[in-house]
């Protein structure tokens, strides 16, 4: 008889002459075709030459990458293998990472790469770490078309990356008129009933409340705002939102608009004989029409001061 495979002889078959030769036994010419073991079994670091330090995290199934007649380069990179995540390789160090042009993401590649194809990508708005815009500006991704209502807004700020329509629409942030976008074609316009009037929308309406009418007027000949619910077209009886006088030559008093709903015989003047108040003496309604004794006007009979104003009730 003679010496055997020692205890610790490398896993393989009984055929010594794979690698060793009968003149040298130290001589070995190494043919992993033999060996019945996994690499790890002796490339463990102390067998034989295991992982180095800077060596990816893999499990210790060397050949899922490597090839016995050739360690390097790698024949093949299998994924399921590895132990780390995609940027503990991908970093632009052990291997390629993200170019300096990638959106803003977070590192985890995995989120829409998939191994077997890195062009197919499955994207995941959840690992994005950049504003909407600093992808969607119509160079890196799809950014607002031509007829986009004018906006300084983010995206997600009415859009959803799940669903992009329907749009839960912020008007905090548009930038235009009411007008450019509601003009009937982007969104609903003024109706065919609508007052005319050049004015924009939020001049009477606003965003929260649209049924909620809240004009102001601001002309200096405006009266001021009556107490009875007076209707625009109420004094516009043109529907324009440009007034027209009933009776234009006592503008900008009441007797303007109620010169034909003047009652003489309600305003008298001189008791004796009697005279009464023409409408152009109290075409503005608020002043003194008091009753006098006689027409040397030097006596009050009876004092009425500002009898009407637009704020009373009744106007009698």
């Amino acid at each position: 008889m003679a010496l055997g495979k020692p205890a610790n002889h490398i896993s393989s078959t009984d055929t010594c002459d794979d690698c060793h030769v009968t003149n040298s036994w130290d001589q070995v010419n190494f043919d992993h075709s033999g060996v019945t073991g996994n690499c790890s079994s002796c490339h463990n670091g102390s067998d034989a030459t295991g992982k180095n330090a800077t060596h990816i995290s893999t499990n210790n199934i060397c050949e899922d990458c490597h090839l016995t007649t050739a360690w390097v380069p790698v024949a093949r990179v299998d994924h399921a293998s590895v132990n780390g995540t995609c940027n503990s390789c991908h970093n632009n160090t052990v291997a390629l990472g993200k170019p300096a042009n990638h959106i803003s993401s977070t590192d985890t590649c995995d989120d829409c790469h998939v191994t077997t194809r890195w062009d197919d990508v499955r994207f995941d708005h959840t690992g994005v770490t950049g504003s909407c815009s600093s992808c969607h500006n119509g160079s890196t991704a799809t950014g607002k078309h031509s007829t986009h209502v004018q906006t300084v807004a983010e995206c997600d700020e009415c859009h959803t990356n799940v669903a992009w329509v329907p749009a839960n629409f912020n008007h905090d942030a548009v930038i235009g008129s009411c007008s450019s976008c509601h003009d009937g074609s982007q969104a609903t316009g003024k109706p065919s009933n609508h007052f005319i009037t050049t004015e924009q929308c939020d001049t009477c309406h606003n965003n929260n409340n649209w049924s909620n009418i809240d004009f102001i007027h601001s002309s200096a000949i405006y009266p001021g705002d009556h107490r009875s619910n007076v209707s625009c077209n109420d004094c516009h009886t043109n529907n324009n939102q440009v007034l027209s006088w009933p009776n234009s030559a006592y503008k900008p008093d009441c007797a303007g608009c109620h010169a034909n709903d003047y009652e003489s015989d309600e305003h008298t003047k001189i008791d004796s004989p009697r005279v009464r108040y023409t409408v152009s003496e109290l075409r503005d309604c608020s002043g003194a029409c008091h009753v006098y004794t006689d027409s040397s006007l030097s006596t009050i009979l009876k004092r009425r001061n500002s009898e009407h104003r637009t704020t009373d009730g009744d106007f009698d």
